[in-house]
């Protein structure tokens, strides 16, 4: 038996990015989670900054927080009673790196 991989399941592979590639650009296409995306970058915020920062509700941003940590976009940490989120794969920070050199740069 061979150890090298066949090509059904590199195409398995290539559909399961392909489903996590379209997931993640579904839930960035919304206007106010990109704006979130822009703002976040390669750092790690609190919530209390991306409201300062986007100028809405505390929950209206906790609503579209949960929606890209849901879908594996960010990821978060808890520091007493803040809570921090970051981007949480490499793969979509180069994404969002691309992005704020199109869209979010004045």
């Amino acid at each position: 038996m061979s150890d090298e991989p066949c090509i059904e399941d590199e195409l398995m592979s290539q559909d399961e990015d392909i489903e996590r590639a379209s997931r993640s650009l579904k839930a960035m296409s919304h206007p106010l989670r990109l704006k979130i995306l822009c703002i976040l970058g390669d750092r790690e915020v609190s919530v209390q900054e991306i409201v300062d920062q986007v100028g809405t509700s505390q929950s209206n941003i906790s609503q579209h927080l949960g929606i890209l940590r849901d879908k594996g976009i960010l990821a978060t940490r808890k520091d007493a009673n803040r809570v921090y989120y970051r981007v949480g794969d490499s793969r979509t920070l180069r994404l969002i790196g691309m992005m704020q050199d199109v869209f979010c740069r004045s």
